[in-house]
């Protein structure tokens, strides 16, 4: 059955990592937690694998109790993606604004080395204590997954959730590469740049099955 569902999956596979990727790439306290652990080379799977397992059950809670939501009020899907539309397109536009100034991640290596139970504490407070990740990783993915037909709900979930994995992953395992290249304000006004059309796409894509939806 799942395997029937595949050539239909490969768009709303790649919405949803896309969806994924543009919301959380961006400089914040976060990323800049697992870039240190990498640097320092403490505890790197632990954070890595806390931090997307805590997205991904996110995700899922997001996008199948917003899915079960709007199949009982069918009328509030249309209004939910006009909305989030507004959203994403209002993130796209403050990404294109971030393109234009410098800005750049930086994780010190210097300082005290945590303990196993003090990184976990600490990446679950930057992962859990932020406002914007239940705004973001909840409600948003969530509503726009639960948008999709129910077969292909799952295939949304795995592109968010690989989209995850791979950021933190590239974050904490890469992070000694990746460094100098975050140190650098271009390399982030060109990643602000693509995410910035990226989310004007998803967002006029929104608009389309917003409108032709019945």
């Amino acid at each position: 059955m799942l395997l029937d569902t595949i050539p239909a999956a490969a768009p709303v596979f790649v919405q949803g990592l896309v969806l994924s990727l543009g919301l959380i790439v961006a400089i914040g306290a976060q990323n800049a937690f697992v870039l240190r652990q990498g640097l320092r080379r403490e505890h790197v799977a632990s954070v890595v694998l806390f931090c997307s397992v805590t997205d991904a059950a996110l995700m899922t809670a997001g996008v199948f109790g917003m899915a079960q939501a709007l199949g009982e009020h069918p009328g509030f899907a249309r209004a939910l993606a006009l909305a989030g539309a507004v959203f994403l397109a209002s993130y796209g536009w403050l990404a294109l604004r971030r393109a234009r100034q410098s800005n750049q991640l930086r994780a010190a290596e210097s300082g005290v080395g945590l303990s196993l139970a003090g990184a976990m504490a600490q990446a679950a407070a930057f992962t859990l204590l932020n406002p914007h990740v239940y705004l973001d990783t909840v409600l948003l993915v969530g509503s726009i997954g639960a948008q999709q037909p129910a077969a292909l709900q799952l295939w949304f979930v795995a592109g968010a959730s690989v989209a995850s994995l791979s950021w933190f992953g590239l974050l904490g395992f890469g992070a000694r590469w990746l460094a100098p290249w975050f140190a650098r304000p271009k390399a982030w006004q060109i990643l602000d740049g693509l995410i910035g059309v990226t989310m004007w796409v998803l967002a006029t894509l929104l608009v389309r099955h917003a409108l032709t939806s019945p």
